[in-house]
């Protein structure tokens, strides 16, 4: 078990790996404020128009994107098709009146957000700690042990680790024993509401 600090990011070892799922269940549980900094893609509902509608939170607990760019890509190509220009420079911790900022990255810890800097820069740069969502099945434990090196080379703490999909004690068990974290699992169903993630993070093994 762990107890979630006042501010943390979340992050993935790869893009659509249910670091959104895993954000809207933590705004459903804990008193926070959610903030994505980058959303990249804007035809269909943003990471936080989600978080919003299934945790049922109102609009004082989301924070709006630094950039909102229109195609769905790594940051750094998104951003030059909108011309636009990101700098770390333009990243500072909001302001919130919760127990916690929740911050969602953008796809892995290695994506690039323009031609020289990556998620894992923004991380560094923000010195927070950061909740690692890896999926459950078949080829995590590269993914998941090499993402954590990434993390633990930049001295950035790492609050432990949620493992997204079907059970597989196994992989559950060796990242525990590789990593020394905790590690929670989610089991995401059909039904994605307020109340199925409350559900959700009672049945994980790492919360408050």
């Amino acid at each position: 078990m762990i107890e979630f600090p006042e501010k943390f990011f979340v992050t993935g070892t790869d893009t659509g790996i249910g670091k959104t799922f895993v954000s809207a269940m933590l705004m459903s549980a804990l008193d926070a404020t959610y903030w994505k900094p980058i959303q990249a893609g804007l035809d269909e509902e943003t990471d936080a128009e989600f978080v919003q509608r299934v945790s049922e939170c109102d609009d004082s607990r989301v924070v709006p994107e630094r950039y909102r760019l229109k195609t769905p890509m790594s940051p750094h190509g998104a951003a030059d098709i909108d011309d636009v220009s990101i700098s770390l420079d333009d990243f500072e911790l909001p302001e919130f009146n919760t127990k916690h900022l929740i911050i969602e990255g953008a796809g892995g810890l290695i994506v690039p957000i323009n031609w020289k800097d990556t998620v894992l820069d923004l991380m560094e740069q923000l010195q927070i700690p950061v909740l690692l969502v890896a999926r459950s099945s078949l080829g995590t434990l590269n993914h998941t042990l090499l993402s954590i090196e990434a993390l633990r080379n930049r001295s950035i703490e790492v609050l432990g680790v949620v493992l997204n999909g079907e059970e597989h004690t196994h992989n559950k068990n060796t990242i525990e024993h590789f990593t020394g974290l905790p590690v929670g699992e989610v089991y995401p169903s059909e039904t994605v509401n307020r109340y199925s993630l409350m559900e959700e993070f009672k049945r994980m093994s790492i919360n408050e």
